[in-house]
């Protein structure tokens, strides 16, 4: 097994209807193959923290998920609350109506909310539903992000038209340059997906499959 290749994968387990013991499994195997996080909805965060805090895998989770919609106030509170429940990473939903809108100053304001929120104390990735963007929106987005000080820009919630893409990957890593992270997440199952995301700039993977790409296998799974 790749531990460098294991080091990038948020393992992830996102859909309705995931089970405690589904939870359990997750957590499980993302300190066996020592995955950099497990990333689960909100109410796991607790028993995941539980589960994994004699390890080094973090716990991730999502904030207005996976729209994006909420208020500003209600993602800063998920934010507070989801550290003081054990995580230390954060992947939010930008505000894809106002982006969409021209409301730049609502959307950095927005990624400020949850940024300020985390104080430090968790890493902010921003997914941009990459595939609901044009390109143009898909670089507002990443340079509205960088100017708000989260620490990655994220493809998309898996819950949407599309996933990853080399391009779009490429394309967030022009904009944001060196000095923040590009997540890649959605439909990526194998180690080949995972090395062309990488080689475009990615370093991060979110993956449900991250078991079959660590070992050479091929996943089923769409986020």
């Amino acid at each position: 097994m790749n531990q460098q290749l294991a080091k990038l994968i948020d393992h992830t387990a996102l859909k309705p209807g995931t089970t405690k013991e589904a939870i359990h499994k997750l957590c499980e195997e993302a300190a066996e193959y020592n995955f950099a996080s497990v990333c689960v909805n909100p109410g796991w965060v607790s028993y995941s923290y539980q589960q994994l805090k004699d390890t080094d895998v973090k716990v991730c989770t999502v904030i207005g998920f996976p729209l994006g919609a909420t208020t500003s106030e209600s993602k800063a509170f998920e934010t507070k609350q989801a550290i003081e429940n054990g995580a230390t990473e954060v992947d939010m939903v930008i505000n894809i109506d106002a982006l969409k809108s021209g409301d730049f100053d609502y959307v950095q304001q927005d990624i400020e909310a949850v940024v300020q929120a985390a104080e430090g104390k968790a890493i902010v990735k921003v997914i941009l539903e990459t595939c609901l963007l044009t390109d143009e929106e898909k670089v507002k987005a990443s340079e509205l992000s960088k100017a708000a000080k989260a620490d990655f820009v994220k493809t998309s919630t898996g819950f949407s038209t599309g996933g990853a893409t080399v391009e779009d990957i490429r394309l967030m890593r022009e904009t944001v340059g060196e000095d923040m992270g590009v997540k890649a997440s959605g439909g990526i199952r194998d180690r080949e997906a995972v090395d062309a995301m990488v080689e475009a700039g990615a370093t991060r993977i979110g993956a449900s499959s991250g078991i079959a790409i660590v070992t050479g296998g091929q996943g089923t799974s769409g986020y």
